[in-house]
């Protein structure tokens, strides 16, 4: 499974990488908050304005590789503080 935590202005962006690696079934979660090393806080507050989304991506392993490698490619591009991927393990599904 693919997490993706991002800032929500570049959610279209992200949601183009999801397409163009074949993938079309998602968990999103939006309008969350926290706090990156690069990146900041991001709190919905006047102070700390901003908010994340957040994507699970179920998936076999060589299309979450592929996905992980399309979200560096992006971060590359618009910078590394609006996106971040995680390869996380599935043990089961029902």
């Amino acid at each position: 499974m693919v997490m993706i935590s991002y800032n929500e202005a570049v959610d279209t962006e992200v949601m183009e990488v999801l397409s163009s690696c074949g993938l079309e079934s998602y968990t999103k979660v939006a309008g969350v908050f926290g706090k990156g090393a690069v990146s900041g806080a991001h709190l919905g507050t006047d102070i700390w304005p901003g908010k994340n989304n957040i994507l699970y991506i179920a998936c076999e392993e060589e299309k979450a590789r592929q996905l992980i490698s399309c979200v560096r490619e992006m971060r590359d591009k618009i910078g590394k503080e609006g996106v971040k991927a995680f390869l996380l393990p599935v043990e089961e599904t029902t």
